[in-house]
């Protein structure tokens, strides 16, 4: 038998207690239990957030670009957005750009009226979110028989009394001086798609039609009052925005989804933190745990740890026993609250166990998300801190006088 082979067989048998050493084998369950509670906590807090701003980021990056370019100044709008449009294609991460036009109307339904957000597209550049609308068909929207098309957040049709295929009323904001006041326009749309992201302020507030029809709500010429950018890799966006600026000139500032974002993904990065700090002390009541049943291990081998001395054992061998003990005690408890933390997690965000007040949370129910990438780190610390908690109660281990331990046997 090997060294290594050795003290870890002892070091396994040790950790079985017999029965009259009961007292320890409790503690040994409670420290691996604890181990487990930290390590699972702390991944299924991490999935939350990771969930909320995974989901976060998708829902506003569908319906938005990841770089905006608008006037620095509100003004008449961008004139020369189609020479824009190709100088800005050929830069590096550039997917696509796509030219919008968006203002506040009034939406008139059956049921009540409702403000809302309405936003000029090209018909053969949809968003991400149009692509797979939750009824009808974005291919719809660039018809030109009839009445034009538009589509709608589910939000807001349910709240208009909207249907698919249903006439809405739009009114433009007030621009013709009657005498009667400023009055405003009045357009008619036939619903052709409805789109569902899952964020509330977008479903209840966002509605979209051909950029040629904004222009004509907003009594506007062939402007357009934002250039949308969309890149292959949207963490480059800082780096792309400032050559997007170069080109655009002064008057015109190019925003980053980063920067619209700013106060939201900060808070969620701030509770991140908070959160692994405020669950990582579970993960010190464990090391306490393994502390506490290592001590009561020392004590009770006192004998044994003698006769393996008098036998040939050395002082880095009988520490060494101790450090397995509690390294064992903590990848055993890591392993059970990791496979415990990314099934329940996996479990909840699947089928939706914990539902929300879309209203209030933007969300119908607690998204999870589990990444590999934090359970590699959250191993190694709760292993590392089992470690830690072994070097006091090995270190006295190897203070053991043989002789002293054995005189009255």
């Amino acid at each position: 038998m090997s060294a290594n082979t050795f003290e870890l067989f002892v070091a396994g048998r040790y950790l079985r207690a017999k029965r009259k050493q009961a007292v320890i084998s409790v503690i040994t369950v409670i420290s691996i239990a604890g181990v487990a509670a930290g390590v699972m906590a702390l991944v299924i807090g991490l999935a939350v957030n990771n969930g909320f701003r995974t989901s976060l980021q998708r829902s506003l990056l569908g319906a938005t670009a990841h770089i905006m370019l608008v006037e620095k100044e509100p003004g008449e709008g961008i004139a020369n957005w189609s020479q824009l449009d190709s100088q800005l294609r050929k830069l590096p991460e550039v997917v696509s750009v796509s030219p919008g036009f968006y203002g506040t109307v009034l939406l008139s339904g059956p049921l009540q009226s409702a403000g809302a957000e309405l936003k000029g597209i090209p018909v053969d550049k949809p968003p991400d979110m149009l692509l797979h609308l939750k009824q009808g068909s974005f291919d719809d929207l660039g018809k030109t028989t009839g009445l034009p098309g538009i589509i709608l957040g589910s939000r807001l049709a349910q709240s208009t009394g909207m249907v698919l295929h249903s006439v809405v009323n739009v009114l433009s904001p007030p621009r013709e001086l009657t005498p009667f006041g400023m009055q405003s326009t009045h357009f008619q749309f036939r619903v052709v798609g409805i789109f569902e992201s899952g964020f509330y302020e977008i479903d209840s507030f966002y509605g979209f039609i051909p950029l040629q029809q904004a222009q004509r709500v907003f009594d506007v010429g062939n402007v357009v009052n934002s250039v949308e950018l969309r890149l292959g890799d949207i963490y480059k966006a800082p780096e792309v925005a400032e050559q997007v600026q170069k080109i655009a000139g002064p008057t015109l500032v190019a925003n980053t989804w980063m920067e619209q974002y700013k106060q939201i993904l900060s808070a969620l990065s701030s509770e991140k933190l908070v959160t692994a700090l405020t669950i990582g002390l579970i993960q010190l009541v464990a090391a306490l745990n393994i502390l506490i049943t290592l001590v009561m291990m020392v004590m009770e081998k006192n004998r044994d740890i003698a006769v393996l001395m008098s036998m040939g054992a050395r002082r880095q061998q009988i520490r060494k026993i101790f450090v397995l003990q509690g390294v064992l005690i903590g990848v055993v408890g890591t392993a059970i609250g990791l496979v415990l933390g990314y099934t329940l997690s996996f479990l909840a965000d699947r089928y939706h166990w914990l539902s929300l007040n879309q209203e209030v949370y933007s969300f119908a129910y607690v998204p999870f998300n589990a990444r590999w990438q934090d359970g590699l780190w959250i191993a190694a610390v709760a292993i590392l801190v089992s470690f830690v908690a072994t070097l006091y109660p090995a270190r006295s281990a190897t203070r053991i006088a043989p002789v002293e331990a054995l005189r009255y046997e």
